[in-house]
């Protein structure tokens, strides 16, 4: 199975808000990236606009209107503002073909934690319900608990984003292999209950091939910090193309 890479494209905006000169410009970044083969692109727009505005969501819509085997993927808190970006961009036929309902909390420094069943199973069934008549793909960002996935197929979910995390704190040390064989027991529970598979949160160069490897079922990975911190250094092109290697690509 293709692995597909997604860039995303947060910090390129968290550098550029730091000025107001426009740049680093978010679109060319995009173009950048999918121009060197990324499948696509992911933001996550925070209700305190740190990063990913809304006006970025809707500048990158219009681009992947130019790249139609591409996919945006939008993710982020489905009770904060998630829902309202989607559903503009729908209303405005604008595509976007992925959502992830991460459960962060306002103004959370990152994602650490996946949906929690079941507690979240209620809350989360009219959304993603809402999500799929909107003809959107929901992943929810999950811990790697085997347990956990058959719940999260039951409340409606497509697939699971696996947080990966734990496993890139454990790579190079005793406990790396062990990180592996949980996430790769969690991937055949989501393959087991119906569920497709994506990834993301500190994979990098180092640590992707042997995730690839060895985890089964893997359709996506959203990568963010590593690979932007790499094109600081590489250039987009050539750091897409490193990722795209470390995926067998």
């Amino acid at each position: 199975m293709k692995t597909h890479l997604s860039v995303n494209l947060n910090k390129v905006a968290l550098v550029r808000n730091t000025r107001h000169l426009g740049i680093p410009n978010v679109t060319r970044a995009a173009t950048l990236c999918l121009e060197a083969g990324a499948a696509g692109i992911t933001v996550h727009p925070r209700p305190d606009a740190r990063h990913i505005r809304a006006q970025d969501v809707l500048d990158l819509a219009e681009l992947l209107k130019a790249w139609p085997d591409r996919e945006f993927n939008v993710e982020g808190n489905p009770f904060h503002n998630l829902m309202d970006c989607v559903r503009d961009l729908r209303q405005r036929g604008l595509p976007v073909h992925q959502v992830t309902f991460v459960p962060d909390s306002e103004g959370q420094f990152t994602s650490d934690h996946g949906w929690s069943f079941p507690t979240d199973a209620a809350r989360l069934q009219p959304l993603i319900a809402e999500a799929h008549a909107l003809n959107l793909r929901v992943s929810l960002f999950m811990d790697a608990d085997p347990a956990a996935m058959a719940a999260a197929k039951a409340v409606g979910a497509d697939r699971v984003e696996l947080y990966t995390e734990p496993f890139a704190a454990a790579w190079g040390t005793a406990d790396q292999q062990a990180q592996l064989d949980r996430f790769a027991a969690a991937a055949q529970a989501a393959l087991d209950a119906g569920l497709g598979v994506n990834a993301g949160h500190d994979l990098n160069r180092d640590n992707l091939a042997a995730f690839a490897q060895q985890v089964p079922g893997l359709q996506e990975v959203s990568i963010g910090h590593a690979l932007i911190a790499d094109a600081l250094e590489l250039g987009y092109t050539a750091t897409i193309k490193a990722y795209l290697a470390c995926l067998g690509q």
